[in-house]
């Protein structure tokens, strides 16, 4: 198969369209597209994510196949979010692999797949919006950590264990003796009474 470059038009506005008219569904065609735009929003999980004006990084192979255009390539951009144990700030790199097949409208896959199980060319226009929120999400940890080894926060006084000296304790009474501990402290203050 003799493969063919073709130009990759961005629309107006549009950061994560491709415009493949050019591609003409002629397999083998092909394009490099390299792209950086800001996150128009905050993309990832509760605690950690893209935020919203963020750089991503699109270094994209995009190739007519039969059945769509295939586009394959890396995602790239920094994270931040909170520690899910000690709500520290956590910020780290992420750079994952893409692939996806946007299918033609009248092909055989579009016609025999769910809307929601692909994504689909529309007007000449692939939209990588969607594939891109979702394998960010995929990629991210649902609980990320400061260290491997963090210890979260002390469970009565809510501060951060790593900050607080090792012997770090609380006193605590169990709720059923609380009465019975007015009369140790009362008879504590008779004794230094006397």
């Amino acid at each position: 198969m003799n493969e063919t470059s073709a130009a990759v038009r961005q629309p107006a506005g549009k950061p994560y369209v491709l415009d493949v008219r050019a591609f003409g569904r002629r397999p083998g065609t092909s394009a490099q597209v390299h792209r950086t735009i800001a996150a128009p929003e905050r993309i990832g999980v509760d605690l950690i994510g893209i935020e919203a004006g963020e750089e991503i990084d699109l270094d994209l192979q995009v190739q007519a196949v039969s059945e769509g255009v295939l586009v394959t390539g890396t995602v790239s951009a920094d994270t931040t979010g909170q520690c899910a144990r000690c709500l520290g700030d956590v910020s780290g790199a992420l750079n994952l692999f893409l692939t996806e097949l946007y299918a033609y409208p009248d092909s055989e896959t579009a016609k025999t797949t769910d809307d929601d199980e692909m994504y689909r060319i529309e007007d000449d226009l692939i939209d990588l919006e969607q594939a891109v929120i979702d394998a960010v999400g995929m990629e991210l940890n649902l609980d990320p950590t400061c260290t491997p080894d963090c210890r979260g926060l002390c469970q009565v006084c809510g501060e951060r264990l790593a900050d607080l000296p090792a012997d770090h304790a609380h006193e605590q009474l169990d709720p059923r003796w609380a009465k019975l501990a007015q009369f140790s402290s009362a008879a504590e203050g008779e004794a230094d009474d006397k």
